[in-house]
């Protein structure tokens, strides 16, 4: 979601000429980051609106939190719980809109036929 964002936003900017090859190109500031620890992985981020939004994934209970929050003055700032839902059924599908040109399961027939045949010395 947080790349997602950060495609947006470049794509949202104003248009610049081109610029020659020995001008610098311009960095673009931070929107995420992320750290972790053993059992914890937090992702923040910026939504569509401005908010800035946080992902924390506890990996040994696979479940996902995340969290918007919002600035402004005293009475609009705000932390709100956006969602939660354990994923670890989530992470054992083979593929769910998958739009690659093999799905997982032609993709692996396709590694197994190639291991089958090179150890043949086809």
């Amino acid at each position: 979601m947080a790349g997602l964002a950060l495609c947006l936003v470049g794509l949202l900017s104003p248009l610049r000429p081109a610029q020659s090859q020995t001008d610098p190109l311009p960095t673009l500031p931070s929107f995420a980051t992320s750290d972790s620890n053993g059992s914890m992985i937090a992702v923040t981020g910026v939504d569509l609106t401005g908010s800035s939004i946080l992902y924390v994934i506890d990996t040994d209970n696979r479940q996902l939190s995340v969290y918007q929050a919002t600035g402004g003055s005293r009475a609009t700032a705000n932390v709100r719980w956006v969602g939660a839902r354990r994923i670890d059924l989530d992470l054992q599908v083979d593929g769910w809109n998958d739009k690659s040109e093999l799905g997982f399961k032609e993709l692996r027939d396709e590694f197994e036929k190639n291991a089958r045949n090179s150890s043949t010395g086809q």
